[in-house]
């Protein structure tokens, strides 16, 4: 079969577009950042062009063309294995706001992560997840079907796609990050995901409860992570009835020592607060969570009991059932003496009810005078309005300090006899002799 001169010009110039886009490709991984933001735009201005000027026939009148596969070929240029490409990636955001662009760079992203991932034998690829999660991370998800109005494509009316439906849209969301998650992510990641998981990814999944596995992955891998799992974790028991029925224990079992140190302190406080506002917990399980925050008090710094006594005195507004511990008298003589088990994992076997609060009373002599006027409070009948412990969640050792060197002493009252004489004593004989001046 023999070619015109028109459509061997027309092949020859189809290789050479197609070699322009391998060479555009190859210089998205260039040392140099302006040679890959360069060839960044100009295949996106391809993949604008070709959008509207089809390289493949349309068959069916109306039918959607949407060059896929030259947006997978930049996507495959912004997720390099083996080095950052947060920058490339921050420039390739503004594309995102196209409804089409997005949907297909969903699509785009799960299908490299399981080409990628699966050759790893599930070890983490650090520089590989960073950049996925740099891409998909500040998705800007439509939040109803009418919200769907921004497409780079303009041939047909989008709306009427099936593809493009706010439903496929939802399901193509889920499958990435389900996609992405599944495997093991470097430690620093699971927390970046957690933070945003609440407001960025769940409410956008049709079925956000397919997270309870990476939720428990997460939680099993201890300190601020098990926290912010245990967060999600709490999301989806409280609006997509989730039944979890060792959500309190795992919480329990987050109360150590550490608490009152580290840096995520106040976000700590701040869920647990949250956790435990429900009224309808046992009183054995409250109970327990006071005598075991109480015990872990003996040990934390001024700034932390500041926070702490008034989280305490909240729960006990909470639950009047708890108060058993306060107006239980005269404590235990020496410690081993308190029933409350400290080791014991499960809320319910501690004993916490049959204890009393003998820490909150020994911090009532502590070193710090505003400590020790706080934890006094408990001597009173409590008010039934609960304190603001906003503020206090992130009082710090400077601040604390800073207050106390800006305080204004007032005028102490004292009895003294005043000096007379160069001794200072009553019927000194000097004073007679010589004065004071």
């Amino acid at each position: 079969e023999k070619y015109s001169a028109e459509e061997k010009y027309k092949i020859w110039m189809r290789h050479r577009y197609n070699d322009c886009v391998g060479c555009l490709a190859e210089l998205m991984g260039h040392e140099s950042f302006q040679v890959k933001e360069m060839a960044l735009c100009t295949l996106m201005k391809f993949v604008e062009l070709e959008a509207q000027y089809p390289l493949i026939k349309v068959e069916w009148k109306g039918t959607l063309t949407f060059p896929r596969e030259l947006l997978k070929v930049v996507v495959d240029g912004l997720l390099p294995i083996n080095e950052d490409a947060s920058l490339l990636i921050s420039r390739f955001q503004e594309y995102m706001e196209y409804d089409d662009i997005r949907y297909f760079v969903i699509k785009a992203v799960t299908e490299s992560i399981g080409q990628v991932m699966q050759k790893t034998k599930e070890r983490p690829l650090p520089f590989y997840q960073q950049n996925v999660f740099s891409l998909i991370s500040p998705v800007n998800m439509p939040n109803k079907e009418s919200d769907m109005v921004k497409f780079m494509v303009k041939q047909v009316r989008l709306t009427h796609c099936l593809q493009f439906c706010f439903k496929a849209h939802k399901q193509a969301f889920e499958k990435m990050w389900l996609s992405f998650l599944k495997h093991k992510l470097p430690t620093g990641l699971y927390k970046k995901v957690l933070v945003i998981l609440h407001d960025s990814i769940l409410p956008y999944m049709n079925e956000p409860t397919l997270m309870m596995d990476f939720l428990t992955v997460a939680y099993g891998i201890g300190g601020a992570i098990s926290l912010l799992a245990l967060n999600g974790l709490f999301i989806l028991i409280h609006e997509h009835n989730l039944e979890y029925p060792d959500f309190y224990k795992k919480l329990y079992s987050l109360l150590d020592p550490s608490i009152y140190h580290v840096k995520y302190r106040g976000r700590f406080f701040h869920l647990a607060d949250l956790f435990l506002s429900s009224s309808h917990l046992p009183a054995y399980l409250v109970a327990a969570f006071i005598k075991r925050l109480s015990r872990l008090a003996l040990t934390a710094p001024p700034e932390a009991l500041l926070m702490v006594i008034p989280f305490i005195c909240n729960l006990f507004r909470r639950h009047p059932a708890c108060k058993v511990l306060i107006h239980r008298p005269n404590g235990p003589e020496d410690m081993s003496e308190d029933p409350y088990i400290m080791e014991e994992e499960e809320p319910s076997k501690s004993k916490a009810l049959e204890s009393c609060l003998w820490e909150i009373q020994s911090l009532q002599n502590h070193y710090h005078p505003d400590v020790a006027k706080t934890a006094a409070i408990l001597n009173q009948s409590l008010s039934e309005i609960e304190d603001d412990i906003s503020g206090l969640l992130e009082l710090s050792a400077y601040e604390l300090f800073d207050k106390e060197v800006k305080k204004k002493a007032g005028d102490v009252p004292l009895e003294f006899e005043q000096i007379r004489g160069l001794f200072g004593k009553k019927n000194d004989i000097f004073a007679e002799h010589f004065a004071l001046d």
